[in-house]
């Protein structure tokens, strides 16, 4: 006998799902995880410019670490999946910014250290007229030079951190000036050399490349100039940061500048305040107010200021084609992305049908 005879078949009552439905199902699912696993453990990121160039190339497609220095979560949580900041076809904007939520990141593998290539949320971004989110701004990539507490310094296009030579990495790109004996290069001979080349005129070019390719540009038997094309120290560039003219830097002649840390405090001065006050307004969020030499933060008169983040400084390998930390100042913590990992594909645009992918750059770590 069957003591269970008042139940009710549920297999019979439930109704099967229609193919609809359950395409839907999957869709969402399938939503859910990749904004998941993109926002805490790895995304796809692409070169669009040369600023990294030789290290990375344009077309080049990047697998990004997010666990690296640890996840940062999101500040703007309403937007529409897998757009950034902008909706690809009208353009207009893919996240609300009604709400806001508190800077956190998640515990990571360990923080960032100098020489890392690190993607990062452009911090100019934050000016009309876009006033973009933190998590909303464009996504930058570069080489961490120095880190919170560093001195930096760069004399003659050479960068000094901490009194100390920083590394170069073996494909970054400086110009020359080179003058010939008015004799073309030859095309398939160039194509062997790791340079950009750019004629001025008959007997004169700009050359962009590594380091290791001026010897072999120099053994060309028309080369009879090679010159390094670097700005004079005291030479003012109204771009170069911090955009006053107390500082007669330029791209090639910088500092010294100490990269805020968290914890740090720094007296505030007429010398001073031009190099932190975006740091202490824009990042950090005070007010600051400044009447002769009288400095309120907040409404209270001070003569210092405590740092409530760390801070990067960030340059691309291609010295003198890069928007980086020598236009714009510091990197906040906040910004910090992740870490770039290695390239899976690489795209080149100007390649024939068979030499569009860079196929020997496929899986290759950076460094």
């Amino acid at each position: 006998m069957n003591w269970k005879f008042w139940k009710k078949n549920k297999d019979k009552n439930k109704k099967k799902k229609s193919a609809g439905r359950e395409w839907l199902d999957a869709i969402v699912f399938a939503v859910i995880a990749a904004t998941i696993i993109r926002g805490l453990f790895i995304e796809a990121y692409t070169i669009p410019t040369g600023s990294m160039e030789r290290s990375l190339l344009v077309g080049d497609f990047l697998f990004v670490s997010k666990m690296s220095y640890g996840a940062r979560t999101p500040i703007t949580p309403v937007a529409f999946p897998f757009a950034h900041h902008t909706m690809p076809i009208t353009g207009t904007k893919a996240y609300w910014d009604g709400i806001k939520l508190p800077y956190y990141r998640l515990p990571g593998f360990g923080d960032v250290q100098r020489n890392d290539v690190v993607v990062f949320n452009y911090p100019m971004d934050a000016d009309p007229p876009l006033n973009r989110p933190v998590d909303k701004r464009e996504n930058y990539i570069k080489r961490c030079l120095a880190i919170g507490g560093d001195t930096l310094k760069i004399v003659d296009a050479v960068v000094y951190v901490n009194g100390k030579p920083a590394d170069l990495p073996e494909m970054s790109q400086t110009p020359y000036y080179v003058k010939t004996d008015g004799t073309e290069f030859n095309p398939l001979t160039l194509k062997n050399i790791k340079a950009d080349v750019e004629r001025v005129n008959n007997d004169e070019y700009v050359v962009n490349m590594p380091k290791g390719e001026v010897e072999k540009i120099k053994a060309f038997s028309n080369v009879k100039v090679v010159t390094p094309i670097i700005a004079q120290a005291g030479s003012f560039e109204q771009q170069v940061f911090p955009n006053d003219p107390h500082y007669q830097w330029n791209q090639d002649n910088f500092g010294p500048i100490i990269v805020p840390k968290e914890g740090w405090t720094v007296k505030l001065d007429s010398l001073t305040l031009p190099l932190y006050k975006r740091a202490i307004t824009v990042y950090e969020g005070n007010t600051l107010d400044v009447n002769g030499t009288e400095i309120k933060i907040n409404g209270q008169k001070t003569d210092s200021y405590t740092f409530k983040m760390n801070y990067y400084w960030m340059m691309g390998d291609n010295r003198h084609n890069s928007l980086d930390s020598r236009y714009w100042g510091f990197v906040p913590e906040d910004h910090i992305v992740g870490k770039a990992l290695f390239v899976w594909m690489s795209w080149d645009e100007n390649g024939s049908f068979f030499s569009k992918i860079r196929w020997n750059r496929l899986l290759r770590g950076i460094h």
